[in-house]
């Protein structure tokens, strides 16, 4: 296959690439680096089959010639820090960033799939979350850039779909964590794992007893090719099925890199959900899917990758203040 991927240089989007240059395609990833990492674009440039566009998909698209297979749409800030640092360009990749990627699946004769999130549900009534369920979120608050973005972005994909019969579909992804993420992506994995090695303290919003689900790359990513090979048009949940505290998680998170450190509590950031966790029975029922790697398993790999970082010299210095506030 040919296919095009925007946010290539992005967590996600980068082991998306190298999965589909393992299994022999040919990619052409798109990033801005607002929040992508040019060293994933080099790692990438390295391999037969990949090719790099430099350029905001909120402004247009390249044009591409000869045929695309799929348009795979996974541009756009994904934590709390960097999309609330950002959050006009968050809202125009989630509006004209997707109606650009959906005109050029239409003109190509492509596919269509979308990156969308766990945010749509915002601080959700409902537990777990299916995707009937239709969320809780706060409009103007200060996550709504993204949370909006996601939710008008999943609306004009359907919309194209019904409208005008383009071959979508609609992953909403809970939770990921793994090797590469940006070190300072204010994640709460990130933060934990970074803060454990520093010898910091760990610090957990509110009680910590708000509760969120994890998945490791390698299933999301396992997931996202189990969709692309059925015809299905509604959202679809892909996360972990073990819901945590994030008071437990942290307890986790000291045992496996340094027990010495302690645990410190901080306010809750605004709009923080309480609760999150998917119900993942479509996945399970369409795709024959469910997570596979153990949190254990999948916080020695990222553990190591962050070791690996820190004897390097250190993770990169934090976009923003708001950094350690995020729990996502």
């Amino acid at each position: 296959m040919r296919l095009l991927l925007t946010g290539s240089a992005g967590f996600i989007g980068s082991h998306l690439a190298a999965h589909f240059l393992d299994a022999g395609h040919d990619v052409i990833g798109v990033d801005n680096y607002l929040s992508g990492q040019p060293a994933h674009t080099e790692r990438l440039l390295a391999r037969p089959g990949f090719s790099f566009v430099q350029a905001d998909v909120s402004l247009g698209l390249p044009d591409v010639t000869g045929p695309l297979d799929w348009v795979l749409h996974f541009a756009s800030p994904a934590s709390p820090p960097h999309y609330q640092q950002f959050p006009v360009e968050t809202l125009m990749v989630g509006a004209q960033g997707t109606q650009h990627a959906l005109n050029l699946a239409e003109r190509t004769g492509a596919r269509f799939m979308l990156a969308s999130t766990s945010e749509v549900y915002g601080d959700p009534l409902v537990h777990p979350q299916p995707e009937t369920y239709w969320g809780h979120a706060n409009p103007n608050g200060l996550r709504s850039c993204y949370d909006e973005a996601k939710r008008y972005a999943e609306a004009i994909t359907m919309a194209y779909h019904r409208a005008r019969d383009l071959d979508t579909r609609i992953i909403r992804i809970f939770n990921t964590y793994g090797p590469h993420m940006r070190a300072d992506d204010g994640r709460v994995v990130t933060n934990f794992i970074n803060q454990a090695l520093a010898g910091e303290a760990l610090t957990v919003q509110g009680d910590g007893q708000q509760t969120r689900s994890f998945q490791y790359v390698s299933d999301l990513i396992r997931g996202i090719t189990r969709l692309m090979d059925v015809t299905y048009h509604e959202p679809v949940n892909l996360g972990g099925t073990e819901a945590i505290t994030m008071q437990r998680f942290a307890e986790v998170v000291r045992q496996l890199v340094n027990p010495a450190v302690p645990i410190r509590f901080v306010p809750l950031a605004a709009d923080d959900p309480r609760q999150r966790q998917p119900d993942i029975t479509v996945a399970r029922t369409l795709l024959d899917w469910t997570p596979e790697v153990s949190l254990d398993d999948g916080l020695r790999r990222t553990v190591a990758y962050f070791r690996q970082l820190h004897v390097q010299g250190g993770p990169p210095p934090s976009l923003s203040p708001l950094v350690h506030q995020a729990t996502d």
